[in-house]
């Protein structure tokens, strides 16, 4: 088995192992969440935590070497130079509602960003994977390759964000350049939206105030299926901040002239 085989084989058992984790509690009867801010509410709950350990425990058994990135249990160095970038629920606010948007996000890559990365949604059976060669997904259909849309004008192009309200209130005008001119802008669909991205949906997602592991697993998926991550300025994303997903240079130039007007 090659090193990058051995990377896709592992990153599979870790999402097979976080899945196992989380689905026990998913729509489960009396989750509670804790919140990580006073200022606003940003829940964890033990499914989070839980998924998190689960993901670790085979990183220790299959690659100890590694280093490890984690919302919940913060950075492990290694020795390898290859370290993976962990959220195990992005978007815990849906998870506690019961919506099917959230999803395990699994990145590795080196100092320059995530060379190979998945997005497991566990409830619907999703799994969208990028790099090494590899753009695909597996579902209730079977297996598909991943490949964005090509280019079309702005004004027929379909916009996903998480919040109405994006970042600071700077960022929201700059979002609203954008929001203004496509034919549709949809919210609240965390990870989610990077996936139909990179499946060929939709044609740009806009956030800000995102952190690493918010962004480098998705952003190797779409990469690999042929689009474009950068920050709003187009420089470089897998640190988080604001980010710009599109579906092909096209669009992606014609968003971030807009997002900078």
């Amino acid at each position: 088995m090659t090193e990058q085989d051995h990377i896709v084989a592992t990153a599979h058992a870790m999402a097979d192992a976080a899945r196992a984790a989380i689905l026990p509690h998913f729509r489960s009867k009396g989750l509670e969440a804790d919140t990580k801010s006073d200022l606003l509410f940003d829940p964890v709950t033990v499914a989070d935590r839980e998924a998190e350990a689960a993901m670790r425990a085979v990183l220790a058994e299959r690659r100890p070497q590694d280093a490890i990135l984690g919302e919940e249990m913060g950075l492990t160095t290694g020795t390898s130079g290859i370290t993976w970038v962990l959220d195990p629920i992005d978007g815990t606010r849906a998870f506690l509602c019961g919506t099917p948007s959230w999803g395990i996000l699994i990145a590795a890559g080196g100092p320059e960003g995530p060379e190979f990365g998945l997005i497991d949604q566990p409830y619907i059976g999703e799994r969208f994977e990028g790099g090494f060669g590899i753009a695909r997904m597996t579902g209730p259909l079977g297996e598909r390759a991943l490949a964005t849309r090509p280019a079309r004008p702005l004004e027929q192009a379909l916009l996903m964000t998480t919040f109405p309200e994006v970042g600071t209130a700077e960022d929201e005008t700059a979002f609203r350049r954008v929001a203004a001119q496509v034919r549709l802008v949809r919210y609240g669909m965390d990870c989610y939206a990077y996936a139909l991205l990179a499946a060929g949906h939709i044609d740009l997602v806009i956030e800000a105030g995102l952190h690493p592991y918010d962004i480098q697993g998705p952003m190797a998926v779409i990469l690999a299926a042929g689009g474009v991550v950068t920050d709003w300025t187009g420089g470089p994303a897998a640190q988080g901040g604001r980010i710009l997903a599109a579906a092909n240079p096209q669009v992606h130039a014609a968003a971030m002239a807009l997002l900078n007007a």
